[in-house]
């Protein structure tokens, strides 16, 4: 059973996307971050990036990353999204599909070895980034307000990340 739940695991996980182990990211030879928007970057109904994650994608962009978003969510949300973080913005990714991933890759000119996928959700971001090859970076929800399809999910994906929790204490 714990073979099954690890290709939902994170590699590394984190408290939000302000902690990004950016030392450690250096070290692996990472070179491009790709973040999930909803409840990772934003709350999934705030429209427009805020001041705080426009210096935040300006000061990763002067370390020398290269940025994408790579969301579910509809065309109208990215875009309307992006438009102040003027990064690579990829709407109906279909993850845990990773066809657009992978294409978001080689459009930032890396390879999915000098990639790192960030998201809140295991079945959907997590299990990506593992199909992918890529580094998979868990962050924690940023609030409780879910659309209503991953609420259904949190649940189990809480019992997934405590399991990852008590392999991690050992």
């Amino acid at each position: 059973m714990i073979y099954v739940l690890e290709r939902f695991y994170p590699d590394i996980y984190i408290d939000n996307i302000f902690l990004l182990p950016l030392d450690e990211f250096k070290k692996r030879g990472i070179k491009a971050l790709v973040f999930d928007i909803d409840n990772t970057v934003a709350p999934y109904d705030m429209a427009e990036a805020d001041e705080e994650m426009i210096d935040f994608f300006k000061f990763l962009k002067k370390q020398g990353y290269r940025l994408c978003l790579l969301s579910n969510n509809n065309k109208k949300r990215v875009e309307k999204f992006n438009e102040k973080l003027e990064t690579l913005a990829i709407y109906r990714a279909g993850k845990p599909g990773v066809k657009k991933l992978e294409n978001a890759i080689f459009d930032m000119g890396v390879t999915k070895k000098q990639t790192a996928l960030v998201g809140d959700q295991v079945f959907t971001d997590m299990y990506c980034a593992h199909k992918a090859g890529v580094l998979a970076v868990l962050t924690k929800p940023i609030c409780n307000r879910d659309q209503w399809m991953t609420k259904v999910k949190r649940g189990l994906e809480r019992k997934v990340i405590k399991a990852y929790l008590r392999r991690m204490a050992k």
